[in-house]
């Protein structure tokens, strides 16, 4: 906390002397909007570990609304540290709908205080509202004092909104799901899979994964250091998905070393699986425009060059232009998926 507030103090400290020296104030932020100004530092290829160095950076002058509504939510951080509370991002939008004008002005300007203060969102006393879930082979206590068990069972547990209290994590299990979509998360609860093949984690962020999902993937990582692997469509958006998982969103980039695992692996679905299982082409999805500047802008990023196999199957994707739900596999038999297609992959290395 004090960490936080003499950070706070030091940026007031800078707008001040420069009142006091009659020149227009600045705030230092970074440009966090273009994947050429995040440089990539590569570790093993198991274990990578992977440095983000932004290298440019914008400077805010005091004339532009910007810079008041980030002294405004700074001055906001400052009392909530200073008196031990809370707040959700939403609860900062509605302390003043007019000024802020859009939640997402609010979420562009914490990340972009988180980023220039260097200290993590969770940090700043703003929570993340959770939506992800989590079953199968793990237990712990959260920091309450309240013990969970997520047997894997027909309903899961929702994912902890604080990650970072969570201890006495215990687990037996073999590896790590991490499944894109809730529909395909569930139907695996009800199948059992959790136990069938190898007693295994489960988890989703049903779709675009929230800060504590991507915290508690971290967090199972560094307790039980098994593998990770990952279930998304084949199409960009699930690639995108899985690439924040793996190497992080370009708007919180600048904290990928606390929310990252560089060692996940792609299971599936690949768009090569697509040909080698001989699914129909009538029940491929053609792409939209979309779809090809999404992939498009995949394609480009500087971690793609350094997985040519990830490369080769994107290269499969652009030249069909087709794309395909996970659910696509209930076209060879309904339980497919829990029945024959993990368990191949999972026991003979079918990942990337």
């Amino acid at each position: 906390s004090s960490e936080v507030l003499e950070a706070i103090e030091n940026v007031i400290q800078d707008v001040l002397k420069s009142l006091a020296q009659n020149k227009a104030p600045v705030l230092t932020v970074v440009n966090r909007s273009d994947w050429r100004n995040v440089e990539n530092n590569y570790g093993s290829i198991e274990r990578q570990i992977i440095v983000y160095a932004f290298l440019k950076i914008d400077q805010i002058f005091f004339k532009c609304i910007f810079s008041a509504l980030m002294l405004k939510i700074l001055s906001m951080i400052y009392k909530m540290v200073q008196s031990n509370t809370y707040a959700t991002k939403r609860d900062i939008y509605y302390s003043d709908t007019q000024l802020f004008g859009s939640q997402s002005v609010v979420d562009n300007i914490i990340n972009d205080i988180s980023c220039m203060l260097k200290i993590p969102r969770r940090s700043l006393h703003i929570l993340s509202t959770t939506k992800g879930f989590v079953a199968g082979n793990l237990s712990y206590t959260e920091e309450d004092g309240t013990k969970v068990n997520c047997t894997c069972s027909a309903t899961a547990v929702t994912v902890p909104s604080n990650v970072q209290g969570i201890k006495n994590l215990i687990s037996h299990a073999k590896f790590m799901l991490i499944v894109e979509k809730d529909a395909t998360f569930q139907r695996l609860l009800d199948d059992d899979f959790c136990n069938k093949l190898y007693p295994c984690i489960m988890i989703t962020g049903r779709g675009v994964p929230d800060l504590n999902t991507r915290l508690l993937v971290r967090k199972l990582w560094d307790s039980f250091q098994i593998p990770i692997f990952t279930l998304m469509d084949a199409d960009p958006h699930g690639v995108e998905i899985m690439c924040i998982y793996k190497y992080g969103s370009l708007s919180m980039s600048f904290e990928a070393h606390h929310l990252t695992v560089p060692s996940i692996k792609w299971l599936g679905l690949l768009p090569s699986d697509l040909k080698r299982l001989n699914i129909r082409k009538d029940a491929l999805i053609p792409f939209t425009k979309q779809d090809q500047n999404k992939l498009a802008s995949i394609q480009k990023r500087p971690y793609i060059a350094c997985q040519p196999m990830w490369k080769n199957e994107l290269e499969i994707m652009a030249a069909s232009k087709l794309k395909a739900e996970i659910q696509v596999l209930t076209s060879i038999s309904s339980d497919y998926l829990s029945r024959v297609y993990l368990p191949n992959k999972l026991q003979f290395g079918g990942w990337l």
